[in-house]
């Protein structure tokens, strides 16, 4: 599997794991009706979740993550 690949599934998983609980958090404990639930949760989602990416460098390809919790860029060693 191809490092873009991975860093693809690794954004849709850390996408998901914010998503999916957010959107049921904001169904039951606010007055948020239609699209502003899944809205809000993709935007908050976003904003949580890790990003990812592969990039090629002179030493091969490398995938990196950043994330709001963590300072700085960390390389991901797969």
């Amino acid at each position: 599997m191809s490092k873009k690949t991975k860093s693809f599934l690794y954004n849709l998983i850390g996408f998901a794991l914010f998503f999916i609980p957010l959107q049921l958090v904001l169904t039951r404990f606010t007055n948020l009706t239609g699209l502003w639930i899944p809205m809000t949760a993709f935007v908050i989602g976003t904003i949580l979740a890790p990003k990812f990416q592969a990039i090629r460098t002179k030493d091969g390809e490398k995938l990196f993550m950043k994330w709001l919790f963590i300072k700085g860029v960390k390389e991901i060693k797969s």
